[in-house]
């Protein structure tokens, strides 16, 4: 972890700067929006019929594939014009179109606030983006925000009209607390039988280590994304000489000489760090992203999730 992540110089307006602000899009964005659909690599069972092809066959409109007839099955699915041909009993299997369920896993934790909670704010719009994209394509939505523990939650909605209700709950949001991904992630499994796409929101800062947090997605079934938010002052801080630094999630205290050479050595652990970051997240699988918490919003939504993966 990086020092200055999350160690800052005390500031005696820290609540006003853990608040998010996220704006309403205008209606050119929303309809470039609207064209956008989210993808999933693994099929998610869903309760109502949506606009998603799911790999389970089901008595949908599109054909997948034949198999053997066998006795109970339904014969107004056999194919007559293969028996007419071959003489063989099969039955045609359908394409279900489902809903899928997505998680928004927005970590709210004090080190999002760092930087005048640009983490944090860009955490917000792109969740607002994305949601938007997944209700237009009536799938169902949730968004929680964690800390050490699941600090609070928007229950599951479906379809466009639900999007300011989604923007209200974002804009409420505020950053504090310590982090503890496993500790949080396991509560929400334990909450949420209903498998689907998971996407975390967050900088990854956790003590405890994020390999434990994402495990607890991955053993539980859930397609994991991870958006990690990254800001260039986490690498290069704004800081020199012989300073007091508070710890924004535990408040402990450390006196630092801030020079030349401590700042190669930060610059360094942090490319280290995303090195890590990214061989475990490839190596199981993981769809990670890497998102600059600086970067224009329009660019990251359209460009850089979409090159990722995320969007199409």
């Amino acid at each position: 972890m990086s020092f200055f992540s999350r160690f800052r110089k005390p500031t005696p307006k820290k609540e006003d700067l853990a608040r998010v602000s996220v704006n309403l899009f205008d209606d050119q964005f929303l309809r470039r929006l609207e064209t956008l659909s989210l993808t999933s690599r693994r099929a998610n069972a869903g309760v109502r019929r949506g606009e998603r092809r799911s790999r389970k066959k089901g008595s949908g409109v599109e054909f997948a594939d034949h198999r053997p007839y066998a006795p109970g099955d339904d014969i107004r699915f056999l194919d007559i014009g293969v028996y007419q041909r071959f003489g063989k009993l099969l039955l045609r299997l359908f394409e279900e179109e489902e809903d899928l369920s997505l998680y928004f896993l927005v970590d709210t934790s004090a080190s999002m606030a760092a930087h005048n909670s640009s983490k944090l704010n860009q955490a917000a719009k792109i969740t607002a983006a994305l949601a938007y994209v997944a209700l237009a394509s009536l799938d169902r939505v949730s968004v929680l925000t964690l800390n050490s523990q699941i600090a609070t939650r928007l229950p599951p909605t479906r379809g466009k009209a639900r999007a300011f209700r989604v923007l209200r709950f974002l804009s409420e949001m505020s950053a504090s607390g310590q982090t503890d991904l496993s500790q949080a992630l396991k509560a929400f499994v334990a909450q949420n039988r209903r498998r689907g796409l998971a996407i975390l929101l967050t900088d990854l800062y956790d003590p405890q280590g994020f390999e434990a947090g994402l495990n607890v997605l991955r053993f539980n079934k859930f397609d994991v994304v991870v958006l990690h938010l990254v800001d260039r002052l986490d690498a290069e801080p704004n800081l020199r000489g012989d300073l007091r630094l508070v710890d924004s999630e535990t408040q402990e205290e450390r006196e630092v000489s801030v020079t030349p050479q401590l700042m190669y050595k930060l610059q360094e652990e942090v490319e280290r760090r995303q090195e890590e970051i990214e061989r475990f997240c490839a190596s199981r699988g993981v769809l990670h992203i890497r998102v600059d918490a600086q970067a224009p919003f329009d660019e990251v939504v359209l460009k850089v999730l979409r090159a990722g993966g995320l969007l199409r």
